[in-house]
């Protein structure tokens, strides 16, 4: 099978996903296809008439893959890197390539890549990709949307408020919350721009800085507990993972370097939550009209109160991820998993 595997970007989970996608392909390339690794934004620049010979270079794109720095990208540097100068999201030759693929294996996280616009385009241009539908995306990656929806479904989700950068009322009172909260940008990933805070001048601080990634905020109660995810695949749920960092909270750097995160799986819970926990995995996805597989995110209080956070529709996929992890617990290995994504992918909308 030929697979462009589709990484990149220009989101600020750019090196989250180069790291992520570089292990699918090479799975993928083990497993017998010929895969190639292709950043979203920078595209390829190369011969229209020699593109179907990408699919067996030696090196498989692979040269652009990344490891994860402590500190998200800067994406005006990546931006104004780019040979082209163009604006436009869709670099040289990823259209034609991905036409030529018999599947685009989506290893983006964030931004264009998970809020469900490259699905949709993907859509109009008939290019069979893996991963949820442009709707359920695009449901889920608004915060604000999405915990609308829990709430509405009988998902338990912690009480919050989305505000706009160049509306008046922010203070927390007028919004119907008290310190403690958490502020996060409206629809980021991989915790970038969310601040746990406990006095107002915290709390405004906090706004500035969130301000700097998106233009629309999400203000929530903060619930003291441990952290849980729980992943989806076909429809039913893996068994949940618990997430311990060894300082503070789930945050870029405690997700993606080395030693700062001990991930427990299964879950040292009772076999009630953990059912509970997957229960309302599957209700979300349903609920936000999802397909194929996703992840969610939870907390857990000292009263075994659970809380669903969100729902990310392309979770990490390194070998380390927490999903590969859930999945193999239950058989599934890695390479096996990248190839059950498609298997189930291609069923969900092409058969």
């Amino acid at each position: 099978m030929k697979i462009i595997v589709l990484a990149g970007g220009l989101s600020t989970e750019r090196d989250v996903s180069l790291s992520s996608a570089a292990g699918i392909c090479r799975t993928l390339i083990e497993k017998g296809h010929d895969a190639f690794l292709l950043d979203v934004f920078m595209g390829l620049p190369y011969d229209s008439d020699k593109l179907e010979e990408v699919f067996t270079l030696p090196g498989h794109g692979l040269e652009i893959a990344k490891n994860i720095a402590t500190e998200e990208p800067d994406l005006a540097t990546i931006k104004a890197s780019r040979p082209d100068q163009s604006d436009c999201f869709l670099g040289p030759n990823v259209i034609e390539l991905c036409r030529m693929a018999d599947i685009t294996f989506i290893g983006l996280h964030g931004g264009e890549g998970e809020n469900g616009k490259l699905q949709a385009t993907f859509d109009l241009l008939g290019i069979k990709y893996t991963g949820p539908n442009s709707l359920g995306c695009a449901a889920a990656m608004h915060k604000g949307i999405a915990k609308q929806i829990f709430l509405e479904s009988g998902i338990p989700t912690p009480n919050g408020v989305c505000i706009h950068k160049n509306k008046n009322k922010k203070d927390l009172a007028s919004l119907g919350l008290s310190l403690p909260v958490v502020v996060k940008p409206c629809s980021g990933g991989s915790s970038i721009g969310v601040y746990i805070v406990n006095t107002e001048e915290e709390y405004n601080e906090a706004l500035e800085k969130s301000f700097r990634y998106e233009d629309e905020l999400v203000i929530e109660e903060y619930v003291k507990g441990r952290e849980f995810a729980c992943g989806i695949i076909d429809d039913k749920a893996l068994p949940p993972i618990e997430i311990i960092p060894k300082t503070g909270f789930f945050d870029y750097a405690n997700k993606y370097q080395a030693g700062a995160t001990e991930e427990v799986c299964p879950a040292n819970i009772s076999e009630e939550i953990s059912a509970k926990m997957q229960d309302y995995t599957v209700r979300a996805f349903h609920a936000l009209k999802l397909d194929v597989y996703s992840r969610a995110d939870f907390l857990l209080d000292a009263d075994n109160n659970l809380y669903c956070l969100e729902m990310n529709t392309l979770p990490g996929m390194t070998a380390a991820s927490l999903l590969p992890k859930e999945a193999a617990v239950t058989g599934i290995e890695y390479g096996d998993l990248c190839e059950l994504i498609i298997k189930k992918s291609l069923e969900a909308r092409y058969n």
